[in-house]
């Protein structure tokens, strides 16, 4: 019987450069802290997943008849709390626009971009559209787009981990590779 020779018991480390700036930038665009860390696999693997994830969330929630994206959006109002948009944001950047729609709506201005993640209004009045007019308009689609773009920031919140603490490499212990003496297979079945 001939014996394996020994496995180099070196690590390969991953130089992480800053965690906290890697793990902000995996905020803002999936993927971004990865490539700031020079770990392109992953950042194309997060960003194609993640961003098509979102995406096609946005893409379900959609039409010409309601706008662009009307899964995303934050309201301030009490009696329409939007606590999806808790998830949604995980994603960065690209659920901001929820936010500056929904500062010009509470000011009293129109949205832009043809409604793209604009709140929907409280009454039909000026043409807006109330949340049971998007429930029509898009019947299941709307509840379907909001958990697609919520799946898409919470699967972001696990990729800037993986960006702010590193890959998980395994550690072998070499007692546990050593076969156990007599004294210690006694110790353990005592």
């Amino acid at each position: 019987m001939t014996e394996t020779p020994a496995a180099d018991n070196t690590e390969a480390t991953v130089p992480l450069k800053d965690p906290a700036l890697a793990a902000f930038l995996a905020w803002l665009l999936p993927g971004l802290g990865h490539l700031y860390q020079g770990r392109t696999a992953k950042a194309v693997l997060f960003f194609i997943c993640i961003m098509g994830t979102f995406v096609f969330g946005l893409y379900l929630g959609s039409s010409k008849k309601v706008g662009w994206g009307r899964v995303v959006y934050v309201s301030w109002r009490q009696q329409d709390k939007r606590l999806p948009y808790l998830c949604q944001v995980g994603v960065g950047l690209p659920a901001m626009p929820a936010l500056v729609q929904a500062m010009r709506v509470r000011n009293g201005r129109e949205p832009f971009l043809f409604n793209f993640m604009a709140p929907p209004a409280e009454d039909a009045a000026g043409g807006q559209l109330t949340l049971d007019m998007l429930h029509r308009q898009l019947a299941r689609y709307f509840e379907l787009g909001t958990v697609y773009t919520m799946v898409a920031g919470l699967l972001n919140i696990l990729a800037i981990y993986d960006a702010w603490g590193g890959p998980v490499a395994m550690v072998s212990r070499e007692d546990d590779d050593e076969e156990p003496s007599d004294e210690k297979k006694d110790a353990q079945d005592g």
